[in-house]
């Protein structure tokens, strides 16, 4: 009982497929993204009230929505920037839901995957949001230059032969130059975007597809990166040290998508990693979650030192070591969405195949610093 526990604090079942799942920045709201089995899509608000949740609000549009995020957004408005299964992007004043802030088909197939940054920062770049698509690209869009991406990483050839990028996440982005975008692929590929050089600056192949990508921070050069896959994949990549044949130096969990039983033993089949997400309040710290309906806290350990020479006179990076706090099974689907909120230390919201989001409350992390 020393170390952190993870308590589900409230349940609310819905009546439709859960896809994501966002904090209203600076509230105590959160947003439900889904899809109705007519297929149309659905946005519901909810606000915590001691116990329980109450719906303050729901809108439907026409096509199932896949991906949310408020990370272009300003405390001022909080627009929501929303990917869809049509390919369309929009972005919401949750206030006034009639009329869309930002409407352009961005892609020529689902959205899988959507990050922002800028919105809340001072001095650190233009607000943009970046979209993975499954017609193969990855776009950024800054919605005050128009209908037209500013960036378009798609890659050549033939649609029909490009991989479906599953996974994208904003990085480095420390001044008003430098930025990055990680995309992820079904395929294993894992990309790194030099915004500033329009050029890949990184790129590796692990075993399976990327399902989850996040920085430990967005607006620091880059400390850590985090990387999730199908049958179990946990990988965190040291991104402070680029090697010019190794790349960067990574450690990787096996057991990361295994059952843990109650006497903490690690057994059953190797089930795919949908998210990770890092504690906003402490960078070495993150959760993931898993196809079992499970949850893991981790936290990473930097090595004694993070870099040495590998002989040749150049310098390549050390990985560290990964330590599980927590595992706790959730729900009897895969959980597949999951934030925290930024404001309160502990607090999340998650979406399970379940049909049911659960508001989480995670115990003691105040004494990890």
């Amino acid at each position: 009982m020393d170390k952190p526990q993870m308590v589900e604090h409230i349940q609310q079942s819905v009546n439709y497929t859960i896809f994501d799942c966002k904090w209203i920045p600076c509230s105590a709201k959160f947003v439900v993204l889904g899809s109705k089995p007519n297929s149309h899509g659905i946005l519901e608000i909810y606000e915590l009230n001691k116990n329980k949740v109450e719906k303050i609000k729901v809108v439907e549009k026409s096509d199932a929505f896949k991906c949310g995020t408020f990370g272009a957004a300003s405390l001022r408005n909080r627009h929501m920037a929303i990917g869809d299964f049509k390919g369309r992007l929009q972005v919401l004043d949750l206030d006034r839901t009639d009329l869309p802030v930002y409407n352009v088909v961005a892609h020529k197939s689902i959205i899988n995957s959507i990050d922002g940054i800028g919105g809340k920062q001072i001095d650190c770049g233009p607000p943009e949001i970046v979209t993975g698509s499954r017609d193969g690209s990855v776009k950024v869009w800054d919605i005050r230059q128009g209908q037209a991406p500013v960036v378009d990483m798609t890659p050549e050839g033939a649609e029909g032969d490009r991989r479906d990028c599953w996974a994208v996440a904003f990085g480095n982005s420390f001044d008003n130059q430098e930025r990055v975008v990680a995309a992820g692929y079904d395929n294993g590929d894992l990309k790194l975007f030099d915004l500033r050089q329009l050029a890949v600056r990184w790129e590796t192949t692990l075993k399976n597809g990327v399902c989850g990508i996040e920085f430990d921070r967005r607006d620091i050069k880059m400390n850590k990166m985090g990387v999730t896959t199908l049958e179990g994949g946990l990988h965190v990549f040291d991104m402070r040290t680029q090697h010019a044949s190794k790349g960067f130096a990574s450690v990787e969990e096996r057991n990361a998508g295994r059952s843990v039983g109650s006497h903490g033993v690690i057994s059953g089949p190797k089930s795919t990693l949908w998210t990770i997400r890092h504690l906003p309040q402490n960078r070495d710290i993150f959760v993931t979650s898993g196809g079992t309906g499970s949850l893991r806290l981790w936290k990473y350990e930097y090595p004694g030192k993070r870099q040495k020479d590998d002989g040749n006179g150049l310098m390549e990076g050390v990985p560290g070591t990964l330590e599980m706090l927590n595992a706790s099974t959730v729900s009897s689907q895969p959980v597949h969405c999951f934030d925290w909120h930024p404001d309160k230390l502990g607090l999340g919201v998650f979406g399970a195949f379940d049909q049911s989001v659960r508001v989480l409350v995670t115990t003691k992390l105040n004494c990890y610093n």
